[in-house]
């Protein structure tokens, strides 16, 4: 993937997902399970929708120091790009339906789950770091040894049951959203990373690997009369 095409996708990649988030909200059917949270500390501070984003992108970011995760580029512009154009497609999506009947809520909130599907494998197809929400569940895993899904349901529970008593809105579209997005990022993935979604494997995991690897046993090598390949024969290959 060429540097630019990497920086076109992820940039349209961060613009979609933030209309995305906007789509479910505005539809009143449940956010996703992170904006269920963002809905109710705004509701209960009054802070503009990109200040909550924004402030608790940070905090999560902090929570990477001690799991020892590092931000890329890409983290760094999700931050910035989604909290400075959330609050400017609030104000597009409500312009355009201002009060959406029940077929214009399912639509958007369906519309929602879609694009942030899509927004999801093009960002993290150019391989250029998660986002903190991502890197925190990433670097709970590295830490704690437990299973990707595990880790990612306790952290959502979480998030939903405090956003959902500070009076953010849970609904069917939640539900929707936890059990449709990864279908749709799998699926979509193809287009948007050939390379896959997942970043370089870590020095550390290679290492192990190579250890592994240098402890397998081997086959016997048969005896040969001749001179060795590299003793004078033919050359190895890749030398």
């Amino acid at each position: 993937m060429s540097p630019t095409r990497r920086a076109v996708q992820l940039l349209l990649g961060l613009l979609a997902y933030a209309l995305s988030m906007v789509m479910l909200l505005h539809a009143g059917q449940g956010g996703m399970p992170w904006d269920v949270l963002h809905q109710g500390v705004v509701l209960r501070t009054g802070l503009p929708f990109g200040v909550v984003v924004g402030s608790l992108s940070v905090l999560a970011l902090l929570a990477w120091i001690p799991l020892r995760q590092r931000p890329g580029i890409g983290t760094i512009a999700n931050v910035v790009v989604i909290t400075l154009t959330i609050d400017p497609a609030i104000a597009l999506v409500t312009r355009l339906v201002p009060d959406p009947g029940v077929a214009a809520s399912v639509a958007l909130a369906v519309g929602g789950i879609v694009l942030n599907g899509l927004a999801t494998s093009a960002y993290l197809g150019v391989r250029l770091g998660p986002g903190p929400r991502d890197g925190l569940m990433t670097g709970l895993v590295a830490r704690t040894g437990w299973s990707v899904r595990l880790v990612r349901t306790l952290i959502e529970v979480v998030v939903v049951s405090l956003g959902w008593v500070l009076g953010g809105t849970l609904g069917w579209a939640t539900i929707a959203y936890a059990l449709g997005v990864g279908p749709i990022v799998q699926l979509t993935a193809r287009w948007f990373a050939p390379r896959g979604l997942a970043g370089p494997r870590p020095a550390r995991a290679r290492a192990r690997r190579r250890a592994h690897v240098g402890t397998e046993p081997r086959e016997p090598v048969a005896a040969t009369t001749g001179p060795r390949p590299d003793e004078g024969g033919m050359p190895e290959p890749g030398r």
